[in-house]
C-alpha cells in the first residue's frame, strides 16, 4: 500500500510530504520524496539563491510530464513559519508571494509541486530595486552548447570591462545564465536599460553568434534576453531542478568548469555528490556587489547614436523612446513572411502539428534553417499555451505553401469563458 504522507523534521519545523512515492520523473523513475531529498542535500546553495526573494510558484502537480500552472499568490492555508512579501506588478496589481528563507519552506513549496524555483531579482526588504542583473543566454533552435559558451566568454569580457563579475550557471534547459550581484540602488527600468546596453555590446562584438533582437524572426545564434530584468520577470535559480526527462539541474560553476561543461552531467542524482565534495561554486556571490555606472554610460552612448529603446514585454505599458512594439512579420510593410501552423494547449501537441506540416510540405521544410522554426510559449490564464510559426524568408515566394488553418488550432480565449 502506498504511503500517503511522510513527516520530516526540517529547520525546527515538521513538514508533511504528501504522496511521497508519486513518480515525478517517469523516464528517470524519480519520486516526489527523492526530489525533496535532493533539495535538502543542496539546501545551503539553493537557499543562497532564493532567500529573502519573493517567488512565483510553478506547480507541476502531475509531475514533470504534466502541464504546470503558475501561482503568484501564497496559499491562504500555509504554516505560520512560511514568510511572504508583497510584490507589485506592472499592471498595478499586487500579490503576497512566498519567500523561501529556510529549508522547511523549501520542502513545503516542493510538496506543492514546485519542481523548479522561480525567484524575483529583488529582496523582500526592498522590492523596487533589484540586487541582481540577470544575463539570460537563450539559444535559437539548432545552436550547439559550444556556441553558448563562446557567447558567455564574450559576455564575461564585457562584464569585466564594466567592473562587474558574472557568476555562471547552466540553465538546466537549453541555455545558460550569468548572474551579477549589484547594489540595490537602481529601479527595474534602469537595470533593464543597463541589460539592454550590455546585450547590444555583446552582439556588436560577436554578431555572427549573438543577438539582442527581441523578435524571434530576427534572431540568430544566442539571444541575450535583456527583458529578464523587467519588473515581474522570474528565472530558475541556482540548484533549481528543471522539468526535463532527466531531471536536469541549473548548476552553478566556476568559470573554468563552466567553459568546459556538459549540461547533461548535472542532474538531480549527480549534483548532491558534487555539492558534498566541493561545496557551492557561488558561495561568494554576495560578497562584492557591483555598480551599473559603466553600463548606463554605454546606454547613454547608444541613445546618442540614435538607438531607440528595444521592445518591452507585451504586458508592460508602452515606454517613451521605445521602438515599435510590432513584430516584423506583422508590420504593414512586412519584413519577414511568417505563417502560423499550430496553436496548442500542450507543447507536445504543437510539435506534433509541426511534424504533420513538414510531412505535408517536405520540399519547403527542407529549405528551412533551424532558426526559421519559431516555437512560442504564451502565458494563458494560469498555464502556458504554445504556438509554432514558420519563417519563410529562406523559401522563394513561388514555393510558399498555400494558406491553411493551424493544426491544431487551440483558442486560448476559452480559458476565460467562465470568468
Amino acid at each position: 500500500m502506498a504511503t500517503k504522507k511522510v513527516a520530516l523534521e526540517v529547520a525546527g519545523h515538521e513538514v508533511l510530504v504528501s504522496n511521497p512515492e508519486k513518480i515525478y520523473f517517469p523516464q528517470a523513475g524519480i519520486s516526489k520524496l527523492e526530489l525533496v531529498q535532493y533539495y535538502l542535500a543542496v539546501a545551503e546553495g539553493a537557499l543562497r539563491a532564493v532567500a529573502r526573494r519573493p517567488m512565483v510558484l510553478k506547480r507541476y502537480v502531475d509531475g514533470a510530464a504534466g502541464e504546470p500552472f503558475y501561482q503568484k499568490r501564497a496559499p491562504d492555508k500555509r504554516p505560520p513559519w512560511v514568510d511572504i512579501a508583497t510584490f507589485r506588478f506592472p499592471s498595478g496589481r499586487h500579490a503576497d508571494e512566498v519567500v523561501c528563507n529556510h529549508a522547511a519552506t523549501l520542502v513545503w513549496v516542493v510538496n506543492l509541486g514546485c519542481i523548479e524555483l522561480h525567484p524575483h531579482a529583488v529582496r523582500a526588504e526592498d522590492m523596487d530595486h533589484p540586487d541582481e542583473l540577470r544575463i539570460d543566454l537563450d539559444p535559437v533552435p539548432g545552436v550547439p552548447w559550444s556556441q553558448i559558451l563562446a557567447v558567455a566568454a564574450v559576455a564575461r569580457e564585457v562584464l569585466a570591462e564594466m567592473g562587474l563579475v558574472g557568476w555562471p550557471k547552466t540553465s538546466g534547459s537549453r541555455g545558460a545564465h550569468l548572474w551579477v550581484r549589484i547594489e540595490p540602488r537602481w529601479p527595474f527600468a534602469v537595470v533593464r536599460r543597463a541589460a539592454l546596453a550590455f546585450a547590444r555590446e555583446v552582439e556588436a562584438r560577436a554578431p555572427q553568434i549573438a543577438t539582442a533582437k527581441w523578435w524571434k524572426e530576427e534572431r540568430r545564434g544566442v539571444f541575450l534576453d535583456y527583458n529578464q530584468n523587467a519588473r515581474d520577470r522570474t528565472t530558475c535559480s541556482a540548484y533549481s531542478v528543471r522539468a526535463t526527462a532527466d531531471a536536469r539541474v541549473s548548476m552553478p560553476l566556476v568559470w573554468d568548469e563552466f567553459l568546459a561543461s556538459d549540461p547533461a552531467a548535472y542532474t538531480l542524482r549527480t549534483v548532491p555528490g558534487l555539492f558534498a565534495a566541493r561545496g557551492d561554486a557561488h558561495a561568494g556571490i554576495d560578497a562584492t556587489p557591483g555598480r551599473l555606472d559603466a553600463l548606463l554610460a554605454l546606454a547613454d552612448r547608444h541613445e546618442s547614436e540614435g538607438l531607440p529603446d528595444a521592445p518591452w514585454p507585451p504586458h508592460h505599458a508602452k515606454q517613451a523612446g521605445e521602438a515599435p512594439r510590432v513584430a516584423p512579420s506583422r508590420a504593414r510593410a512586412k519584413k519577414f513572411p511568417v505563417i502560423t501552423i499550430a496553436n496548442a494547449k500542450h507543447k507536445a501537441d504543437a510539435l506534433a502539428g509541426l511534424e504533420r506540416w513538414k510531412a505535408r510540405h517536405p520540399a519547403v521544410a527542407a529549405l528551412l534553417a533551424p532558426e526559421d522554426v519559431l516555437v512560442d510559449t504564451n502565458r494563458g490564464r494560469a498555464t502556458a499555451w504554445y504556438r509554432v510559426r514558420i519563417n519563410l524568408k529562406n523559401v522563394p515566394a513561388d514555393r510558399h505553401p498555400p494558406a491553411e488553418p493551424p493544426d491544431p488550432d487551440y483558442d486560448p480565449k476559452t480559458e476565460y469563458q467562465d470568468i
